[in-house]
């Protein structure tokens, strides 16, 4: 388990054997977020559109725990490749007004 600003950590047999720590992390690459657009005329299962949108800037992720079960050296590979989330106010954890 991490202990941050909010303790983490796997659950489950096959879990713990694949937790790992992701360190924080500042950089800039081109990367993606995703919104869900609500439609309420859609088919009961298919009420939300997947938007994808894409742009690049320096931006920070949090320390996290995970465990999954592909290589941890493919998530460096693929990190672009994965939707962001992050405050686009102070996407390095800056304040805005300060």
């Amino acid at each position: 388990m991490t202990e941050g600003s909010t303790p983490q950590a796997t659950s489950g047999a096959e879990a713990l054997t694949q937790e790992h720590q992701h360190d924080a992390l500042v950089h800039t690459h081109d990367h993606y977020h995703v919104s869900h657009v609500h439609r309420s005329e859609a088919e009961p299962g298919n009420e939300f559109e997947h938007r994808a949108h894409y742009h690049v800037h320096e931006h920070n992720h949090a320390r996290y725990v995970h465990g999954h079960d592909y290589p941890v050296a493919e998530e460096g590979i693929e990190h672009a490749k994965i939707a962001h989330v992050h405050d686009h106010d102070a996407p390095v954890g800056e304040d805005p007004g300060a």
